[in-house]
């Protein structure tokens, strides 16, 4: 199975801290990394490690943080051969904090991931012959992602769409997607509701189906997440783990559910994988070092299900 990720590269600096600063507040923090990241680039990681074949479309600066994000990705196994080294922009940083309760607050430069152009559009297209599913993000230009999952369900494949960081969209970009994957903060953006409950998820989800998309499925954190689609509405528990940090969490849920939907698999267990994945990275440091392996989603669903 081949998975396109378009979307964005980060290196991200991660600060480790008893509570988030309030605004004049200088805190003494316990600790912190420096690793890859980006919505794109931790999705596409996440894909690879459970399995998929996955290429990325994106942008870095032609500096140091852009040659060692390819270089780790590559390492990943990840396809980077049609990511663009931009000459005049940098690479995308984001200033990441997190507290002792596995809460953060980021920070994020967009750099070349924002100067993504009609380019990067005809590089995904020329691919989109060999590729199942299709992953995007908001992390680079709406319009680059959007003309993407257009070109996408022309050519017949499923398109997946995290739409963070949240936006508001036309209308008639919904009809391009497959699965919708917004949090409870996105779902009020898009569609007026902050689900706090299953029952007010269902009504978001209901909302986002009536606008064209063929199924929502609502992250909501530590309590689950919920799904509606052609296959049947329900909900999903949590998985019972130890969070420490929470940091690109949605971004394992998303290919967690793009893997088992390449896989064929049907949407409530799509949504347990998603879940599952997503458990896993609360349970490590960082973004894409959190990105879970198969064996260990294989084992989560067993030992939970």
């Amino acid at each position: 199975m081949s998975i396109l990720v378009l979307g964005s590269i980060n290196m991200d600096l991660t600060t480790y801290v008893p509570k988030l600063p309030r605004p004049g507040e200088t805190l003494q923090g316990s600790s912190y990394i420096t690793v890859p990241g980006g919505k794109g680039n931790n999705q596409a990681v996440a894909a690879t490690r459970l399995g998929a074949k996955t290429k990325f479309i994106g942008r870095v600066g032609q500096d140091a943080f852009g040659q060692q994000v390819l270089e780790i990705m590559a390492g990943e196994k990840v396809d980077v051969h049609q990511v663009f080294k931009d000459p005049n922009h940098a690479t995308g940083l984001a200033v990441i904090n997190v507290d002792d309760a596995a809460e953060n607050a980021i920070i994020i430069i967009s750099g070349a991931n924002f100067a993504l152009d009609d380019s990067d559009v005809a590089r995904a297209k020329a691919l989109m012959d060999k590729i199942k599913v299709l992953m995007l993000q908001l992390e680079v230009p709406a319009e680059v992602s959007l003309a993407c999952a257009q070109a996408a369900k022309e050519k017949g494949a499923t398109v997946i769409f995290d739409p963070a960081p949240a936006i508001s969209m036309p209308d008639a970009a919904y009809a391009f997607i497959d699965f919708i994957t917004p949090n409870e903060l996105e779902t009020e953006t898009l569609t007026g509701i902050l689900p706090t409950t299953p029952q007010e998820a269902a009504e978001a989800a209901g909302v986002l189906r009536l606008k064209g998309v063929r199924s929502a499925i609502i992250k909501m954190g530590s309590q689950g997440a919920y799904y509606q689609g052609p296959q049947g509405s329900g909900f999903i528990p949590a998985f019972q783990v130890k969070a420490i940090d929470t940091v690109a969490a949605g971004d394992a849920f998303n290919a967690g559910l793009a893997v088992a939907i390449a896989e064929g698999r049907d949407l409530p267990e799509a949504v347990c994988w998603g879940a599952a994945a997503g458990a896993i990275a609360v349970t490590r440091r960082g973004a894409l070092p959190a990105m879970p392996y198969r064996n260990e989603l294989e084992s989560l669903l067993n030992e939970q299900s």
